[in-house]
């Protein structure tokens, strides 16, 4: 016996699905109406009839209910499937050069298009919300903003400050390589730290640094290349903060101050602050 269900009510008796639904072979059934089979006489007795109805009234009822369930699951499936993260997905949102990698538990995005030989302007890159990492640039980001540091705690000569960065990054942490380094740039990649189990080049975290002499500042950012979503979550799982701590790791061993700080007994020229 077919059935066919359209527009049905989530919970509905089986009475009343019965008196609801049309059956494409054998007869009607409806509420007033007596079941009468098409291939076959309709002069049959009163309780044959009767016997008949019931029958079918639960041959119909049976099929509607297996319709409902079955129709429940799948849309049950659909909207599971609509909430499964997929790479369209806002996990890439302000970041560049990025693959992702999707599952129904997470999303893993890799971007490597961020260092500052892509920006058109020389600066460095902000950290996208979606990132974990540092900059100097996240000026309108407070919680991926870190002030530039000042090395005239250390000497007023921006040659000795810029070797001596140059040093103490290179000693920062086991695994630590520095990838490049002019007479004012620095770029440097240290192993992720956290979410751990990242390997090879996507569990990696880029280090840059800039020297602004006319400042006697070095900009700066921290950055995993990685961001690792575990649905439903639709903010990174944390890098604990190691981004930050490598930099200020560093920037202890050097003895420098922060953008703001008071700098006092320091001779800058003739002048002594």
């Amino acid at each position: 016996v077919a059935v066919r269900v359209a527009m049905m009510p989530p919970i509905i008796s089986t009475r009343r699905l019965a008196a609801l639904f049309v059956i494409g072979v054998g007869g009607i059934v409806d509420r007033s109406v007596a079941f009468v089979p098409l291939s076959r006489s309709p002069a049959r007795t009163t309780t044959t009839l009767n016997a008949s109805r019931r029958d079918v009234l639960t041959i119909a009822s049976a099929s509607i209910l297996s319709s409902v369930l079955t129709d429940a699951a799948f849309a049950s499936d659909v909207t599971a499937n609509q909430n499964v993260p997929t790479q369209s997905a806002a996990t890439s949102a302000g970041r560049r050069g990025c693959k992702t990698d999707t599952n129904p538990s997470r999303t893993v995005v890799t971007c490597y298009g961020e260092l500052r030989k892509y920006n058109g302007d020389g600066r460095l890159s902000k950290i996208s919300a979606t990132a974990n990492g540092v900059s100097t640039s996240s000026v309108k980001n407070p919680s991926r903003f870190s002030p530039p540091w000042n090395y005239l705690t250390e000497t007023s000569d921006a040659n000795v400050a810029w070797k001596s960065l140059v040093s103490a990054v290179n000693t920062a942490e086991p695994g630590v390589s520095i990838v490049e380094v002019t007479d004012s740039y620095l770029h440097a990649t240290a192993s992720t730290q956290s979410p751990p189990g990242l390997t090879g080049p996507a569990g990696l975290d880029d280090l840059e640094f800039i020297l602004k002499p006319e400042e006697n500042l070095v900009l700066y950012r921290s950055a995993s290349r990685t961001s690792v979503f575990v649905y439903p979550l639709t903010q990174p799982v944390s890098d604990q903060n190691t981004n930050l701590k490598r930099l200020n790791k560093i920037r202890d061993k050097l003895g420098w101050g922060l953008l703001g700080d008071e700098i006092v007994g320091v001779t800058v020229g003739s002048q002594r602050l």
